[in-house]
C-alpha cells in the first residue's frame, strides 16, 4: 500500500470521524437543539452550561476520543507508508483532518465547535507528556480565573511554546510536521475564540460561578506548587553546599588516605602557580568534582522552579482578580511576580556562569599541564578564575533572593481567600 493511497484514505475518514457532532447528538437526545441554546456552540462547554456538568463531561470525552482514535489508528498504519513521507506525517494528517472535521462538520453545514477537546485528543496521542502539561495549564487557569475560554487559549498557547522551546531543531525534517500541527492548531483555536477574546477584553465573557469547590482547587494548586518550589530551593541549596564541603574535605586528604574512586593526579600535587590559586592546589580538584556533580541538576532545578512559579503566579493573580482584591492578595501577587523576575535573571546568570566555568577550567588546565607556564599564561588563568568567582557570587545571591521571596509567599499562604460571596475591594 503506497504512502499516497494511505494518505488519501486517512484524510476523508478522519475528517468524517472528527465531524461527528456529539454535542448536538447528546443535546438532541435530551430534546434540546443546542444550536439554539446558550452560545449556540456544539462543544462541551456550552452543552455543560445548558444540560449540566455530567453531559458536558460526556461530550468532552466523546470529542476527545474522535481526535485521539484517528491519530492512534494512523500511527499503526504509518510503518506501511515507508520513508516516502516525513516522520509522523500520517498521524498528523489524521489529527488535522479530525480537528477540521470538528470545527467544520459536514453533517451540520460546517457549523462546528471550537476544537479544544478534539485538539487535546490529537495532542494526547502525538505528544502525551506535552498534553499533560497543557491539561494542567488549562485546569490551573480555569481554577484561577473561572473562564473556560481563557483556559483554552492559554493551553493552546502553551502547546506551541513547549514545542518550540523543548524540541531540538523543531523545524528539522524529523520534527517539522508535528511542529507545524502545533502552530496550525493553536492559530485555529485562537481564530475560533475571536469572539471570546473580544468579550474577555470587554469584561463580558461568561464566567463560572465562584463555587467552594473551584476555590478549594485553586488554593490546593497554589499551596502545593508553592511548597514544592520552596522545598526545591531549600533542598538544592543545602545539597549543593554539602557536596562542595564533602568534596573539599576529601580533596584535602593525602594520596594514601583517599578513597580508591578519588585518586590524586600529579598535576594537583604542585605548588600553586599564583596566590590566586587554591592552597594547597589539590583543593581545586574537590571544587571541580563538586561542580561536575551539581551541574547536571541545574536544568531540572530550573524546570521545576519555572513550573511552580507559573502555577503560583497564575493562582495568586486569580485570588486578586476574583473580586477578592484585599491588600494581602496584592502583596502576594507582587512578591511572586518579583520572584519570577529574579528567577529569570538566575537562569541567565547560570548560562553565563557555565560559560565562564569552561573558560576558567581550560585556562587553569593549561597552566597545570605546562612544565613551566609563562607569566602571561598564569595571569590569563587568574583573570578567568576571578571573573568566574565574581559572577558565581552573583548567581548565589540571586538564588538566595528567590529563596527569601518564596519563603515570604509561603508565610502569606496562611491568608488565602475564604469561601463565601466575593467581596468588593477592601483594605483589610
Amino acid at each position: 500500500m503506497t504512502a499516497s493511497l494511505l494518505l488519501g484514505l486517512t484524510l476523508p475518514i478522519a475528517y468524517l470521524i472528527g465531524g461527528v457532532p456529539f454535542g448536538w447528538l447528546v443535546a438532541r437526545g435530551r430534546g434540546v437543539d443546542i444550536l439554539r441554546q446558550g452560545s449556540g456552540n456544539i462543544g462541551a462547554t456550552n452543552v455543560g452550561r445548558v444540560l449540566g456538568r455530567r453531559f458536558g463531561a460526556l461530550v468532552f470525552v466523546l470529542d476527545f476520543s474522535k481526535g485521539a482514535l484517528p491519530v492512534l489508528a494512523a500511527s499503526f498504519l504509518a510503518p506501511f507508508a515507508g520513508n516516502a513521507l516525513p516522520p509522523d506525517s500520517l498521524p498528523v494528517a489524521a489529527g488535522v483532518a479530525a480537528f477540521l472535521g470538528h470545527l467544520f462538520p459536514v453533517y451540520l453545514h460546517f457549523r462546528g465547535g471550537k476544537g479544544v477537546a478534539t485538539g487535546v485528543g490529537v495532542v494526547a496521542v502525538l505528544l502525551p507528556a506535552t498534553a499533560l502539561a497543557v491539561f494542567a495549564a488549562w485546569l490551573v487557569v480555569l481554577a484561577a480565573f473561572r473562564y473556560v475560554s481563557l483556559a483554552s487559549l492559554a493551553a493552546a498557547a502553551l502547546l506551541t511554546v513547549l514545542r518550540l522551546t523543548l524540541t531540538p531543531a523543531p523545524f528539522s525534517w524529523d520534527h517539522a510536521v508535528v511542529t507545524g500541527f502545533c502552530l496550525f492548531g493553536t492559530s485555529l483555536i485562537c481564530l475560533r475564540h475571536a469572539a471570546n477574546i473580544r468579550r474577555l477584553l470587554q469584561g463580558s465573557e461568561n464566567r463560572l460561578k465562584d463555587s467552594p469547590a473551584m476555590l478549594l482547587l485553586s488554593k490546593t494548586i497554589h499551596v502545593l506548587a508553592l511548597g514544592l518550589w520552596f522545598g526545591t530551593l531549600c533542598f538544592f541549596t543545602v545539597a549543593g553546599l554539602t557536596l562542595f564541603q564533602t568534596f573539599d574535605e576529601i580533596s584535602l586528604k593525602d594520596k594514601d588516605a583517599r578513597p580508591l574512586w578519588f585518586p590524586l593526579p600529579a598535576e594537583y600535587t604542585k605548588e600553586p602557580p599564583s596566590d590566586q590559586f587554591p592552597d594547597p592546589l589539590r583543593k581545586e580538584q574537590g571544587s571541580r568534582a563538586a561542580g561536575a556533580a551539581v551541574g547536571p541538576l541545574f536544568p531540572w532545578y530550573f524546570r521545576i522552579q519555572f513550573g511552580c512559579a507559573a502555577l503560583t503566579l497564575a493562582t495568586a493573580l486569580g485570588f486578586w482578580y476574583g473580586r477578592r482584591r484585599s491588600r494581602v492578595h496584592l502583596v502576594r501577587l507582587v512578591i511572586l511576580l518579583a520572584a519570577n523576575i529574579v528567577l529569570g535573571f538566575g537562569v541567565r546568570l547560570e548560562h553565563d556562569v557555565s560559560d565562564l566555568r569552561k573558560a576558567r577550567d581550560e585556562k587553569t588546565d593549561a597552566v597545570l599541564l605546562a612544565a613551566a607556564p609563562a607569566d602571561a599564561q598564569i595571569q590569563e588563568a587568574v583573570d578567568a578564575r576571578a571573573t568566574f568567582v565574581r559572577w558565581h557570587g552573583y548567581s548565589l545571591l540571586d538564588n538566595f533572593a528567590v529563596l527569601i521571596l518564596v519563603g515570604v509567599a509561603m508565610a502569606l499562604a496562611a491568608q488565602l481567600p475564604t469561601a463565601g460571596p466575593p467581596a468588593e475591594y477592601n483594605k483589610a
